[in-house]
């Protein structure tokens, strides 16, 4: 029974000592999914009508300054 417990507290200090680094497969595979319905999602307000007019309007605006 020591034996067992000795081992077994050789393992926990193990893991507990050592520090995840970095992603896994499947948080990699989230995060990719994530960044993608963001950018479609930012893609479809940027190219939205009064978006659009917006940032041409601001766009016509700078390049009409007076200095």
């Amino acid at each position: 029974m020591p034996a067992r417990r000795a081992k077994w507290s050789a393992w926990w200090a193990g893991r507990l000592g050592r520090s995840d680094r970095g992603m896994t497969t499947s948080e990699y595979a989230v995060g990719t999914i994530a960044a993608c319905a963001f950018a479609a999602v930012l893609y479809k307000v940027v190219n939205s009508g009064p978006v659009l007019s917006a940032l041409q309007s601001l766009v016509e605006d700078a390049l009409d300054a007076k200095f």
